[in-house]
């Protein structure tokens, strides 16, 4: 972060705060519902939308009927998850040419990008479009945002956006999320506001086994004792059950979204709330009893692996898991069966689920940039946020076919060199509203959107739904300590004195003043909630 001081900028103004209400209605763009490959299962209670048939590649849509792109050149950089496939590749030609574009791809380690982030910002040398996924937007980077990257209102906002009809049909709320400094720069990716971790079960073993599925804490803590067995190293679940509790006792996320004003009209933090402490005690008595399996405790090996095997019976992951274990396991294990409890309240009851906010990963347009490089890079991503039944959408995702893929009985796979080059790059620029659609599993997705709709009727939003807030850096890092202690704390190395000491330190350290500043915002642009 110190590569980063060089960004300059004062705490005061527009580089930090939000921009919601009538102030951000008037910054977005209008808008305008595709009319093209309607989904089988519309969303509803927050969820995504689903497409639950096999993809009929004679009758796919067209969404982009003209090339937006003028072919000028431009330079991208983006997450990279894997090795990066080579410049001037088949998929890579194939997208420009399709999209009237020529994009140079920097695409930087996913799992460093942060750093990097950082350096480029912070140097006079920033690509024409940078992709900033909202979980690098700490410390100041946040602000750099605002002071690096340029307002789209003039190319994007009212009615403009109807050029890119693609992106013009990108849900509001997405939308807003894209204001940074009082101005749109971001270019969203959408997400469901259902989009809550997923405390899966081996739903094969519970009913070779007789299981009912839990329906309370009480009753998971007592099906988890009689699941565990050490000497057939079978475990009932692994570390992560804490993103679940949290779920159950109705904590909210970590971040801007842990704030909220209560129904008494205090602006309290996530760690305030008695359910946090409450989550973290249930947790403890799990691994207390010893249902947790061992490698999940000393935090090694992949729990998805041991999900796979067997060895833990509720693996908790976000939905891509659904798809991907069901796919995964097919051919070695075709009795795996993947399932999804329901979430309970902390009494047995209705549970409280926190919204997601509605996007979380940006493309932004360097300040500066000529018109003709703004167009192409809008040109690109309104290509890229095609939806599903399109023909856009299949070349975004599968590439070309022969290529990148093959089809047999509908379902399109993935060469070798599809799963090369096909991968998390043209996906990251923006994204059509959220929804599943798996053409060898057709079935998983209306199992996704169902369950999403079923929790979804007990969704809740924090005041700070649809709020892109840059917190004040001098607060950076002041909840940092949390994760680390709530592992311990589990775990049985800490003890509960050591909690609410580390609560109190989080007042007096900055945590009382940073209440008073989110009080200030909220009375200034209201909740979101």
């Amino acid at each position: 972060m110190p590569l980063l001081a060089a960004c300059g900028g004062s705490e005061t103004g527009s580089r930090e705060g939000a921009t919601s209400g009538k102030a951000a209605d008037k910054l977005l763009p209008t808008y305008v519902a595709s009319k093209v490959a309607q989904p089988d299962l519309p969303s509803k209670n927050g969820s995504a939308a689903g497409y639950t048939g096999k993809v009929d590649l004679a009758a796919l849509e067209t969404s982009v009927p003209d090339k937006l792109g003028t072919g000028a050149p431009f330079k991208i950089m983006s997450p990279f998850w894997g090795a990066p496939p080579k410049p001037g590749n088949p998929y890579y030609t194939a997208l420009d040419a399709a999209a009237g574009t020529k994009v140079t791809w920097q695409n930087q380690d996913g799992n460093t990008y942060g750093e990097k982030l950082g350096a480029v910002l912070a140097s006079s040398s920033i690509p024409d479009m940078v992709v900033v996924p909202r979980w690098e937007l700490v410390g100041k980077i946040a602000s750099a945002v605002t002071a690096k990257f340029m307002d789209l209102g003039p190319y994007l906002a009212g009615d403009k956006v109807k050029k890119y009809p693609n992106l013009a049909a990108i849900p509001s709320d997405a939308w807003r999320m894209g204001i940074f400094g009082g101005a749109l720069r971001g270019i969203p990716m959408p997400s469901a506001p259902m989009s809550v971790i997923v405390p899966y079960y081996r739903k094969d073993i519970f009913d070779k086994q007789g299981w009912s599925v839990p329906k309370s804490p009480d009753e998971f803590l007592s099906w988890a004792k009689d699941a565990t067995s050490a000497k057939a190293k079978v475990y009932a679940c692994g570390d992560n059950m804490i993103w679940s509790s949290a779920a159950i006792f109705g904590v909210r996320p970590a971040g801007t979204d842990g704030w909220n004003i209560g129904d008494d009209g205090k602006v309290t933090y996530r760690i305030e709330e008695p359910a946090f402490l409450e989550s973290l005690e249930w947790v403890r008595k799990l691994f207390a009893a010893g249902v947790v399996h061992p490698d999940d405790k000393a935090r090694s090996g992949d729990p998805g692996q041991r999900f796979s095997a067997g060895q833990i019976l509720v693996f908790n992951s976000d939905m891509s898991a659904w798809h991907g274990k069901t796919a995964e396991q097919a051919q070695s294990n075709p009795e795996f069966e993947i399932g999804a409890m329901d979430y309970f309240g902390a009494d047995g009851g209705n549970p409280t689920l926190w919204a997601a906010q509605p996007a979380t990963i940006w493309s932004l347009i360097r300040k500066g940039a000529s018109k003709e490089t703004v167009e192409n890079a809008l040109a690109a991503a309104n290509f890229s946020a095609a939806p599903y039944g399109t023909k856009e959408r299949m070349l975004v995702d599968y590439g070309v076919e022969g290529t990148h893929y093959t089809v047999k009985d509908g379902v399109p796979a993935k060469t070798d060199q599809g799963n090369s080059e096909v991968i998390n790059a043209w996906v990251m620029l923006a994204a059509p509203a959220a929804y599943f659609a798996h053409p060898d599993f057709p079935d998983i997705a209306r199992k996704q959107v169902e369950w999403q709709q079923r929790q979804g009727a007990f969704m809740k939003k924090t005041s700070t739904y649809g709020m892109n807030i840059v917190e004040p850096s001098r607060y950076a890092g002041l909840s940092s300590q949390f994760e680390q202690l709530e592992i311990d704390y589990v775990r049985g190395n800490k003890k509960l004195s050591d909690v609410q000491q580390a609560i109190s330190t989080w007042k007096s350290s900055g945590g009382d003043k940073l209440r008073d500043w989110y009080k200030e915002l909220f009375d200034k642009n209201g909740s979101g909630s």
